[in-house]
């Protein structure tokens, strides 16, 4: 058997279980109402976010950040990051999944074990199965007393596909004194917090470390890590993820700036994105449909069970102009797949009553 069999044996499998996913080309469709981004603060398509995006004098960044690639707009970048999640020092990599293999391999370096929670994004899990440590995977928000041995712990803080959220500070104190707390603040940097600087802020301790990015609630594109100063040193040393892959684009960089002004100053989106996510799991509840996640999160899952029945629904809603994609394993655990619904700070009361309209009639008939 050739290994395109063997593949195409694979993609049978997959198709088998429901789980086949498709790269499609995507078609704007203005009467579409769509529950499927993370753009948060609907700040990727803010006028002065692209107007900056467009001053751009040129294209690609030349190379890695410490050959060709160093720009201005990079550090200006990191010097603001900084200061708003309130750490001594950030840095960019090109993507949040980079950032965290990246942060990752360097602090699995300086302790010997690590501890995560059991419903970490996928870019978690691939950094720490790649140090190779041993490691405790405790159960979802019930982090393990530490222990003699020096560890990381690492959590997101607002759950990307449950739409829950922890208490980073009752985090912090389970740890001991030379353990480290890498906190994912991917989904709530923006939404949480003062000036949206996320549910870590305030958290004075040389023991956390913030891992960000800049393509959600910023609407732009890449990650970054913020911690102590001699932390970014080390990483812009040894991180493979940082050195050897080429560095944003400067023009992203700066239209990240202006989004991350926007940002601070953004109480008014947070909190009609708020009374969105409440007013939209209060009408799931009124229906006896099953959900998860804090009340006020934009992350709303809609959870229907088998696979097969989650992309039926979604078919359904799309047929309705609804777009809220259905997720499956492996992202998510067997018998939970779900709706996922994002909610954006653009998207209007009307839209969620529609579909709160639409849900109970779709998933009583899948």
């Amino acid at each position: 058997m050739s290994y395109l069999e063997r593949i195409e044996a694979r993609l049978a499998a997959i198709a088998a279980r429901h789980r086949a996913r498709t790269v499609e080309p995507w078609q704007p469709r203005g009467d579409l109402i769509d529950f499927s981004s993370n753009d948060y603060l609907a700040l990727s398509r803010d006028p002065q976010v692209v107007t900056a995006f467009r001053q751009a004098k040129r294209v690609g960044s030349g190379g890695a950040r410490l050959l060709g690639g160093r720009h201005r707009e990079h550090s200006l970048l990191e010097e603001e990051l900084a200061a708003w999640s309130g750490r001594q020092r950030a840095l960019i990599f090109s993507s949040g999944y980079l950032a965290a293999l990246g942060a990752i391999a360097v602090l699995g370096s300086v302790v010997e074990r690590i501890a995560s929670d059991r419903l970490n994004h996928a870019s978690l899990i691939d950094g720490i199965r790649a140090t190779g440590l041993p490691r405790a995977i405790y159960p979802h928000a019930r982090p393990p007393q530490s222990d003699a041995e020096p560890t990381l712990y690492a959590s997101e803080t607002l759950f990307s596909m449950d739409g829950d959220t922890i208490d980073p500070a009752a985090l912090l104190r389970a740890l001991g004194p030379e353990d480290v707390l890498l906190l994912d603040e991917a989904h709530a940097l923006g939404v949480y917090g003062p000036q949206g600087a996320g549910l870590a802020f305030g958290l004075d301790d040389e023991r956390v470390v913030i891992l960000g990015t800049l393509s959600k609630a910023l609407g732009a594109q890449g990650g970054f890590v913020a911690g102590p100063a001699r932390l970014i040193e080390l990483l812009a040393n040894e991180a493979r993820t940082f050195v050897f892959d080429t560095a944003l684009p400067p023009s992203i960089a700066l239209a990240a700036r202006v989004a991350l002004v926007l940002a601070r100053k953004a109480d008014d989106r947070r909190a009609h994105l708020r009374a969105l996510a409440v007013r939209l799991r209060a009408g799931l509840q009124a229906h006896d449909i099953a959900t998860a996640g804090a009340e006020a999160s934009p992350i709303v899952p809609i959870i229907v069970g088998g696979e097969e029945r989650a992309l039926a629904v979604a078919a359904a809603l799309l047929k309705k102009n609804i777009y809220a994609p259905a997720v499956r394993p492996p992202t998510v655990p067997a018998e939970t797949s779900r709706l996922r619904v994002s909610l954006r700070s653009d998207l209007r009361v009307e839209d969620i009553d529609a579909l709160l309209r639409e849900v109970p009639r779709c998933i009583a008939t899948s």
